[in-house]
């Protein structure tokens, strides 16, 4: 029961977000569309078609998902050979809806068995059928489980009501917009001019679509477009219920199964099975041409695997560590691999991923796993995490979160002079561990009205645009807002003029993660004031340094045109 209930909340979100915008012209259209023998004979289609459209997806969606690359590999057919029908189905039919007769040629093959328009006066289960071959909706962890347990052939009863009930989830905002689609047909059924008008424009949408998919069209407007729906997948990927039911955030493969053998931040080495494949990446960074790397491919050296988020203040402590290491190493045998899984949704941009990369100083690849696809294999939910793997291929080391670096070095040095006896090593990098201890600062606190952490103000802190106002007693470990703000669900920002934050905390280091273009004025309880000068996409910015963890309080001047998404401590 956990299972369905998780798959069909993930479904739904997934169905609400920008990534199903692609289709939804299609399903709108398709869902009332009407069908035509000849140029002077119109009939509507059947009232059902909305449902059998939407079930024809489900089914193709979920067919595809769970056995689809399975099958191909099976076949030893190219793994986006699917995709490619699909998007030839979509022209065939798109063409067949613009131009009647050429419908009537396809339907000339069926007549022997006494069927007659096939193409759109029936069920609609087809169309259904292709868009589910090439609808590629935003993967959560629900979808980067199954994703998992599919391409592993993982697939159990559980796997499959997850699968299912996952579809049906997006299906259900879906099914609305083919109803919404079939109700404007009946209206304006009278008017029979229009009636062809929109049976072309049905055909246009799903050629668009098709062409679309072609140029990777989706996935640019995608980045373009903020995803509303991020915080709400943080939520159920942050949820104890759900990474138990999905295993700590992926369902156990062939590939995983051992890595629980290991103990996080053991101060020997360990074994804990061959390290899990690095799959579903969306680019590289920092290899030749963006070359894919394997890691069958660097057997005989040591490797270590980095899961990172650009913006995380744990990574930006753990980071100058992780780049002394490849430095003092690299020519020793050690290869670093940085795996970009991201928490925000503007950390999907590669931009975004290339511009902090630089700045922390990073020359090893960096893969962007922005489905999740890796961290799920890996089993992982911790930003950062060290997966130390020796020469034969072998997971020896995990570490989860910041600290133990002394440790972790002293194995990669035992690592590879196992690896090669006759090596010479430099001496121990000497990185300041700024890890500060547990419990000691305030938590990472986010602005955003999906999951906001550590407001102190007076009344609601809600979506949409509101008034603020300091209260008189501000509690601890809060953040509280002066003036006009807009709350979205991953930032605020000030609305019209400037707005202000007064933030207490206890750190010896603030940061804050904001973008937009402006000044901020920070005043701190001492008087003291600097200036942060913000530009461009969201970045982690400093707001306090000091030498130890202490209590303090600061207020922020925040201009027009600067949105803040949060606050993290170290």
């Amino acid at each position: 029961m956990d299972l369905i209930i998780i798959g069909l909340l993930g479904g739904l979100i997934t169905g609400i977000s920008p990534c199903i915008l692609p289709v939804l012209p299609v399903i709108f259209l398709t869902g009332g569309a009407q069908s035509a023998r000849y140029e002077d004979e119109v009939v509507p289609a059947r009232r059902s078609r909305p449902y059998f459209v939407i079930a024809g997806l489900v089914l193709s969606f979920t067919l595809v998902t769970l056995g689809g690359s399975l099958l191909l590999g099976l076949l030893n057919l190219p793994q986006d050979i699917i995709r490619w029908v699909g998007i030839a189905v979509l022209i065939i039919i798109g063409v067949g809806l613009i131009v009647p007769r050429f419908q009537h040629i396809l339907e000339r093959p069926f007549q022997r068995f006494g069927q007659r328009e096939v193409k759109n006066r029936g069920s609609g289960f087809g169309v259904g059928l292709a868009l589910g071959a090439v609808f590629v909706p935003c993967a959560g962890p629900v979808l980067a489980a199954i994703i998992v347990a599919g391409s592993t052939g993982q697939i159990g009863v559980g796997t499959v009501l997850l699968t299912v009930s996952f579809a049906i989830g997006v299906a259900v905002p879906l099914l609305v917009f083919a109803l919404a689609g079939r109700s404007v047909v009946e209206r304006i059924r009278s008017f029979r001019s229009k009636e062809r008008g929109l049976r072309i424009a049905a055909g246009i949408a799903m050629i668009a679509l098709a062409v679309g998919l072609v140029f990777n069209v989706p996935q640019a407007l995608q980045r373009l477009l903020p995803d509303y729906t991020a915080p709400l997948q943080e939520q159920i990927a942050d949820s104890e219920q759900v990474q138990d039911a999905l295993d700590l955030g992926g369902l156990v493969n062939d590939e995983n199964k051992d890595l629980d053998k290991c103990t996080n931040g053991a101060e020997e080495l360990e074994s804990c099975g061959t390290a899990p494949s690095i799959k579903g990446i969306q680019e590289w960074l920092n290899t030749p041409n963006g070359e894919a790397v394997d890691l069958k491919d660097l057997r005989g050296k040591v490797v270590l695997i980095d899961f990172w988020a650009y913006s995380c203040i744990n990574c930006q402590r753990s980071l100058p560590h992780v780049v002394a290491w490849d430095e003092a190493y690299r020519d020793a045998g050690l290869d670093v691999i940085g795996i970009h899984s991201p928490e925000y949704a503007f950390e999907k941009d590669p931009g975004n991923v290339a511009a902090g990369a630089r700045g922390f100083g990073i020359e090893y690849p960096v893969a962007l796993d922005n489905n999740l696809s890796t961290w799920t294999n890996y089993r992982n939910r911790y930003w950062p995490a060290h997966y130390l793997i020796d020469a034969e291929g072998t997971v020896r080391h995990i570490s989860f979160g910041e600290g133990n670096y002394a440790a972790t070095e002293s194995m990669i040095r035992q690592l590879l002079e196992d690896a090669d006896p006759s090596v010479t090593l430099p001496a121990a990098t000497d990185v300041e561990d700024d890890t500060p201890d547990v419990g000691s600062t305030t938590r990472e606190t986010f602005l955003g009205s999906s999951k906001d952490v550590n407001y102190g103000g007076d009344g609601e802190y809600r979506q949409g645009t509101n008034t603020y106002a300091f209260p008189k007693d501000q509690p601890a470990d809060s953040f509280a807002l002066d003036g006009e703000w807009t709350v979205e669900t991953q930032f605020a920002k000030p609305d019209g003029g400037a707005g202000k934050i007064n933030l207490e905390y206890r750190a010896a280091e603030v940061r804050i993660v904001v973008a937009g273009s402006g000044d901020i004025v920070v005043t701190r309880d001492d008087g003291s004031k600097k200036t942060i000068s913000v530009e461009g996409t969201p970045r982690s910015y400093e707001v306090v340094k000091q030498a130890d963890i202490a209590e303090g309080s600061v207020t922020l001047d925040v201009p027009a045109g600067i949105e803040v998404y949060s606050f993290t401590f170290g």
